[in-house]
C-alpha cells in the first residue's frame, strides 16, 4: 500500500510540475468562468423581478448555487476521457497495458496532479472574484459536509468520463458519442440550470441517474438544502447516497476496464 501510495504521488507530482510550466494555458480558463456567471447573473435578475423565490431557492442562493457550480467544474474537471481515446485510437495504450499499474489508477493520478494545480490558478481566484466582486456569499452552510461531498463529486466525475473514455475499445473513433454525452452530462447533472426546475417526472429519472452526484448534488450540499423530484435528504443522507454511488460507479469502471483490456488483447492476437 505504501509503495502504491508513493507511485501515485510521484505521478501526481509529475504531473503538476508538467502544467505548472504552461500554467498561462490554465490561467485563461479564468476568463470563462466568471463570463457565465455573469451571463447568469443577468438572466436570474429578469427571472427574480418581483419574486422572492423560484422553485423554493431566494436569488441569493441562486447565485451562490452557481458560484459553486462554477468552482465544482474547475475542482473536478477531468480529461481522462478524451486522453483514452487518443491512447487507444493512436495505439499508445499498448505500453500502459504492459505496466503493473493500471491504466485507470495512472489517469487518476494524472488528475490528483493537474486539479492541485488548478487549486491556487483557477479555484480560490475565481472564488475571490465571486466573493469581493459579484457580492456572492460563497460559505458553505456546513462545510464538513460540503468537502466531503466536494471531494465524492471529483470522484464520480471521473469514473464517468473514464468509462466513457473506454468506449474507445469497442468504438475507436468516439469522439461523436463523447461529445453527446457529455452534453448530455452536464445537462443532467444540473450545470445549466438546477434540476428542481425540470417537469417532476423528469426529475425522478435525473434522480436515479449517477449525473446530478457530480454537480446537483455537492452543490444543494454547499448551500446547506438538498431537493429533488419531491424528495427531501439531510445533508448527511444527501453525501451518504452520494457515497454509495460513487462505489457503485467505481466497481462499474473497473469491471469495464476489464472487459476493454481483454477486448484489446483479443485484438492483438
Amino acid at each position: 500500500m505504501r509503495r502504491l501510495i508513493a507511485v501515485i504521488q510521484a505521478i501526481g507530482f509529475a504531473t503538476y510540475k508538467e502544467w505548472a510550466a504552461f500554467r498561462s494555458h490554465m490561467a485563461a480558463s479564468l476568463l470563462v468562468g466568471p463570463v457565465l456567471f455573469l451571463v447568469q447573473v443577468f438572466i436570474w435578475q429578469a427571472m427574480y423581478d418581483g419574486k422572492e423565490t423560484l422553485n423554493g431557492l431566494t436569488y441569493s442562493q441562486m447565485l451562490a448555487y452557481f458560484g459553486v457550480v462554477t468552482l465544482i467544474h474547475y475542482i473536478s474537471f477531468d480529461f481522462a476521457d478524451w486522453n483514452l481515446q487518443m491512447l487507444v485510437r493512436s495505439g499508445k495504450f499498448v505500453t500502459f497495458a504492459l505496466r503493473p499499474l493500471p491504466h485507470w489508477l495512472f489517469a487518476f493520478s494524472q488528475k490528483l496532479g493537474h486539479r492541485s494545480l488548478a487549486l491556487w490558478i483557477e479555484v480560490l481566484p475565481v472564488m475571490a472574484l465571486f466573493i469581493f466582486v459579484f457580492g456572492v456569499n460563497m460559505k458553505p452552510a456546513a462545510p464538513g459536509w460540503a468537502i466531503l461531498s466536494i471531494m465524492l463529486s471529483f470522484l464520480m466525475n471521473f469514473f464517468i468520463n473514464y468509462c466513457v473514455g473506454l468506449t474507445a475499445f469497442w468504438l475507436v473513433r468516439a469522439e461523436g458519442v463523447r461529445r453527446v454525452f457529455l452534453l448530455l452530462k452536464d445537462v443532467s447533472a444540473g450545470v445549466f440550470i438546477p434540476l428542481s426546475f425540470f417537469p417532476d417526472a423528469l426529475q425522478k429519472i435525473l434522480f436515479f441517474l449517477p449525473f446530478q452526484f457530480i454537480t446537483y448534488l455537492p452543490t444543494r450540499v454547499y448551500i446547506g438544502d438538498y431537493e429533488l423530484a419531491g424528495i427531501h435528504l439531510s445533508l448527511g443522507e444527501a453525501v451518504g447516497l452520494q457515497a454509495a454511488a460513487v462505489a457503485v460507479a467505481g466497481v462499474v469502471t473497473i469491471a469495464l476496464y476489464g472487459a476493454a483490456l481483454r477486448r484489446f488483447t483479443g485484438v492483438g492476437v
